[in-house]
């Protein structure tokens, strides 16, 4: 009996559901239960979509997306992974600061674009701190559960021996929390790229996947571009993050391992 691997079945079944949603959609719009005119045919998205490909300014708009985007993420590592380690080992500045992170949390890092705005004159920088400031929340607070999944008796046997705390933080805890910060960073990576456009979108600039969708706001059919657009942001986001799944897989097969086993 063949043994069929579990990865091709979801790829054969998310391939599935995009072509279910494509036909309903599709036939929705020919049959007239969709507004063409309000919302175009899928096959004249799919089109648009494929043109674009062989748009230069808009090729140029993708890699601006991708390199604030890139840029974004390594700013929220840099700083989250390192307040993650900090308030998972110390209690006492993790009670102090919680009410802090408790109140800053929940805002919407959207609904702090005007404030941008009047802080920062580059939209560069406006982009990269509001990238940071919206993703570093699951990678903090994945670091900090992390570090309390780390085994209590390895961290013992090790000061047993005479390692310091840095010591038995460098041995011990960072790679058991490794996993756990690469899933925050996975998590994050989808956050940074919604915040990107959005902010391109909101905040103005003449660079970016939401500058482009703007800029063709006012051109003939302009919901084609706009929904093509769309489309191309949506693979990005699905590739990047199979991205991250795979390379979760590869670097941490013994973390897959035991948690399968537990």
């Amino acid at each position: 009996m063949i043994e069929r691997n579990p990865l091709d079945s979801r790829l054969f079944c998310g391939a599935a559901g995009v072509a279910g949603l494509f036909c309903v959609l599709e036939v929705a719009g020919r049959t007239g239960l969709i507004d063409p005119l309000a919302f175009p045919l899928a096959s004249t998205v799919v089109g648009r979509a494929a043109s674009l490909v062989t748009d230069a300014e808009f090729l140029s708009d993708v890699a601006s997306t991708l390199g604030v985007w890139a840029l974004g993420l390594l700013v929220t590592v840099a700083v989250a992974v390192p307040a993650g380690f900090l308030l998972g080992s110390l209690p006492r500045v993790e009670g102090a600061l919680r009410p802090i992170t408790e109140f800053l949390r929940p805002i919407p890092s959207i609904a702090l674009i005007p404030l941008a705005l009047t802080l920062f004159s580059d939209r560069f920088d406006m982009k990269i701190t509001l990238i940071a400031y919206a993703a570093a929340w699951p990678v903090l607070i994945n670091t900090m559960y992390g570090l309390k999944d780390v085994d209590p008796l390895a961290k013992e046997t090790l000061r047993s021996f005479g390692f310091g705390r840095l010591a038995v933080l460098w041995r011990v805890s960072l790679p058991s929390t490794a996993p756990f910060i690469a899933t925050g960073v996975r998590l994050a990576s989808a956050i940074a790229l919604i915040v990107a456009i959005s902010v391109e979108l909101l905040g103005g600039g003449s660079e970016g996947i939401g500058s482009f969708v703007l800029e063709t706001a006012g051109d003939l059919n302009p919901m084609e571009y706009i929904i093509a657009a769309a489309l191309w942001a949506g693979v990005i986001g699905v590739v990047t993050n199979g991205l991250f799944v795979l390379a979760e897989r590869r670097v941490f097969r013994w973390h897959s391992a035991r948690t399968e086993a537990a």
